[in-house]
């Protein structure tokens, strides 16, 4: 049995990269976040919010540095969300994907995806390199 919870279209007041004035100028920036947790939290035997994964905290905390800071790398901000998922420990693995758009004149998107398998959480849980 496997569950996730998924996030998708989350638009985040990021402020990514530094540009010229020629440059096209991302209009948005789109997060999706797949994070497998443990399917008892999912497949529950009553309707209760102490039974549940509670992402609220996750989504105000990603809110919360999205908005913290000028980033210059998407892949900074991607790696400080994963930080922020690994203070969870009810997320075992990750699939994250942070995207902007327009690339070019006003079409396409352009992401960054970075997919962390439990094994790998467990490696950054006891390291201190993103904490």
């Amino acid at each position: 049995m496997h569950s996730v919870i998924e996030l998708r279209d989350l638009k985040l007041e990021a402020v990514i990269g530094s540009f010229q004035p020629d440059d096209v100028v991302p209009e948005h920036h789109l997060l999706d976040l797949t994070l497998s947790i443990d399917p008892s939290h999912v497949l529950i035997a009553r309707d209760g919010m102490d039974v549940v994964f509670d992402y609220d905290p996750l989504v105000a905390e990603i809110e919360r540095i999205t908005a913290e800071i000028q980033y210059e790398t998407q892949e900074w901000l991607v790696s400080r969300i994963v930080s922020v998922c690994a203070d969870f420990p009810e997320i075992s693995a990750i699939d994250i994907l942070l995207r902007k758009s327009p690339v070019i004149a006003s079409t396409g998107s352009l992401g960054v995806r970075l997919v962390l398998h439990a094994e790998d959480m467990q490696r950054l849980r006891s390291s201190a390199e993103l904490n």
